[in-house]
């Protein structure tokens, strides 16, 4: 969870038909923001530069951050759990990150060469992860997927990408299919192809599976989250994966996973070996850049070296990565202090899915009829199903839930309990949480609920 939010992106083409009454003390909190919003308006794409940072009626302006708050230009203090993209695992501005920043920005920011920076930090996760015996920068996970499909071809000869119904794996438009409901219906013009990518349901591994074997002389490779982020936050069940990869390694194509959301956020390393798979290549970013741009490619030294252009033919090589700001040493020296920092603190992991497995299990609790909760580790995710007896497994169930009611409650949140959830997304705890922070987002939960539901 690179990323688009799906729940967010159908809202913004199928507006509420009354205006949701906690918009009203959103908009008396937001006076500035409003402002300098209608202002961002006539310079930016819909006054923003992400399509999901747009929410209505507007989304507020930040002034600052600091540890769990982010702080508006009307002086709105809100207790963060969108935390830029989830990537901030340590929380806004930590104080050993921004001394480590600072260090390297009084010897330079932009080299645009190897340096020893970028060395360290590929060390870090080498040892994390050990199926990253190669790796390669680029600056967001968007590219970093974009690039894998590339490799996933050009290694094996053939054309197909199958991906999940509801995964989001960035704008790129090798994947831009089947990310939003209903997945029928094209994501985007400008397009000009998408039929060498294909789309299996997320949990189901018979109609998966026969999807796969439909294609499988001409499927170079399999991408997947083992949490579907932006359609849910929804973990994979083990059997699923373990299949999709048994297929591929029998047909001779990729198993990929995007660890962008979930690398080095669960654990310290991926979430792949713990639950025993081997894939080919994964895909990290967010908390591996702590903070600053950064996606990263890396997998089996023999798939990732088809990319060694020092070595392959032109007509065999594969071009993927570079770009001038790609292992920019501002970015290194933020991952590997965010990585040391993992590494040497082991507790934070521990306190951190700990906070998240009580929100979770506590807002479960509240209203049993009426809600449920995914998630896993320090994620969570809350939705209210129209059938409250239908599990959440794959992006169509999620899709049938209140979404109207999820807006109504994280605006709700916004307005009258200063609680930042970025409409429709999931929330991740960060260090900088605590246990009174559980405690706020319940009671904020069961006054949402005494007085909605």
């Amino acid at each position: 969870m690179q990323q688009s939010c799906s729940v967010n992106k159908y809202w913004a083409y199928n507006r509420w038909q009354s205006l949701n009454r906690w918009e009203e003390t959103y908009r008396k909190n937001t006076p500035t923001s409003r402002a300098l919003f209608d202002k961002s308006r006539q310079m930016h794409i819909n006054g923003v530069s992400h399509n999901i940072r747009y929410y209505e009626p507007y989304p507020f302006v930040t002034a600052h951050s600091s540890g769990r708050y982010l702080i508006d230009v009307d002086a709105n203090k809100y207790t963060d759990y969108w935390m830029g993209h989830w990537s901030l695992i340590l929380g806004h501005s930590s104080d050993y990150i921004l001394t480590k920043i600072k260090e390297q920005l009084n010897l330079g920011w932009m080299y645009g060469t190897v340096n020893r920076q970028t060395l360290e930090l590929s060390e870090l996760i080498s040892k994390a992860i050990p199926v990253a015996e190669r790796i390669r920068y680029v600056t967001s996970g968007t590219e970093a997927v974009m690039y894998a499909t590339r490799l996933a071809r050009a290694f094996t000869g053939r054309r197909i990408i199958a991906k999940i119904d509801g995964g989001w794996h960035g704008y790129a438009s090798d994947l831009l299919k089947t990310v939003n409901w209903p997945f029928t219906e094209p994501e985007s013009s400008g397009i000009t192809s998408d039929e060498y990518v294909i789309s299996i349901p997320y949990n189901d591994i018979e109609k998966s599976l026969e999807i796969l074997t439909s294609v499988k002389e001409q499927l170079a490779g399999i991408m997947v989250e083992p949490i579907l982020g932006g359609a849910g936050c929804i973990p994979a069940e083990y059997d699923y994966l373990a299949s999709l990869q048994e297929f591929a390694s029998k047909s001779g194509a990729l198993f990929m996973l995007d660890e962008i959301v979930t690398g080095f956020r669960l654990k310290y390393g991926g979430m792949y070996d713990d639950i025993g798979l081997s894939p080919d290549i994964i895909t990290l970013g967010k908390v591996v850049g702590g903070g600053l741009s950064i996606g990263v490619i890396c997998g089996r030294s023999e798939v990732m070296d088809v990319a060694n252009t020092s070595q392959m033919s032109r007509k065999r090589r594969c071009y993927i990565g570079g770009g001038t700001f790609s292992a920019n040493p501002v970015s290194m020296v933020a991952g590997a202090a965010t990585l040391e920092t993992l590494k040497n603190n082991p507790a934070i992991y521990q306190k951190i899915n700990r906070l998240g497995a009580q929100t979770r299990d506590k807002i479960g609790k509240i209203l049993k009829d009426k809600l449920q909760m995914t998630g896993a580790g320090s994620l969570f995710m809350i939705h209210f199903p129209k059938d409250i007896t239908k599990p959440i497994k794959d992006a169509a169930t999620v899709f049938e839930c209140d979404t109207n009611m999820l807006y109504n409650y994280h605006m709700y949140l916004m307005a009258k309990e200063n609680i930042f959830f970025l409409p429709g997304k999931l929330g991740a705890v960060s260090n900088a949480h605590d246990e009174s922070d559980v405690k706020d987002i319940i009671r904020a939960t069961e006054r949402f609920v005494a007085d909605e539901l």
